[in-house]
Formats: structure tokens, sequence, C-alpha cells
């Protein structure tokens, strides 16, 4: 595209910042320019929080009916994976899986409990009642 052409559509940050895209100059040469946004990439992302947002409530609704531990609901909320959050945990990714069912999630130590309060940011009494769900 060229720098004149560069979308000036107000997007989810237009207010407050400027995205800097790649455009081609009077020359054919790549240069940078600054957006105010793009509308296209604004609907993108108001669709992709609306996914997050949707598997945060379904997250929110299997704790709620035990059958999943309130790590599952704030993965979600966190928008983290297995994998991410065994990186974050240094838990293997077969004890996350395993600690994500209830029963399990309600035997372990305070060690452990205390781990995923502190990669969550949450205290370890939000964690188990899932009181920050409102935050």
């Amino acid at each position: 595209m060229k720098k004149n052409e560069v979308p000036q559509d107000l997007g989810a940050l237009g207010k407050l910042t400027k995205e800097v895209c790649y455009a081609t100059d009077e020359q054919g040469k790549y240069t940078t320019a600054l957006s105010n946004g793009w509308e296209v990439k604004t609907n993108a992302l108001d669709v992709t929080w609306e996914n997050i947002q949707h598997k945060v409530e379904a997250a929110k609704t299997k704790v709620l009916k035990n059958e999943a531990s309130p790590i599952l609901f704030f993965m979600e909320k966190n928008i983290m994976d297995i994998n991410i959050l065994s990186s974050y945990t240094g838990f293997f990714k077969w004890q996350i899986k395993r600690h994500l069912k209830p029963a399990i999630f309600n035997k372990l130590s305070p060690k452990k409990i205390n781990k995923y309060a502190e990669v969550f940011n949450v205290t370890v009494d939000e964690l188990k009642s899932m009181e920050a769900h409102d935050q």
C-alpha cells in the first residue's frame, strides 16, 4: 500500500497511540507510516476478544458445576494454555492436567497452590473462591 493510502480509521487505541505500518513511498521504496487504526483490524480484534470472553464464561461455568478446578478459569482469563502455564509454574503439563480436576486441586499442597496464585497474580483465597472473576 502507498504511504498516502495508510488507513486512518479510529482504532481501539487510536486516541492513545498510533501504529507503525510499512508502506511504499513515491519512489516505490518501503518506508514507515503512522496509522490511527484500521477498521478491519479493529473488527477482527473485537471478535477475538468476544471469543476470549466466551471461553472465560464457559470455564467459569465448568468450575461452578465442579467439572473443573479454578485453574481452568484463571488460565482462560489470562489467555494461557497448558504449555504456557507449565512454563510459568515449572509444573509438567501432565501435572497441570491433573490439577484441572477438582478432586486433585482440592488436595494440592499449599506450595503448589501458592505457585498458581502467584502466576495468576491473585491471592490463594481468590484462586480457590474465584472472587477475582469480576475484576
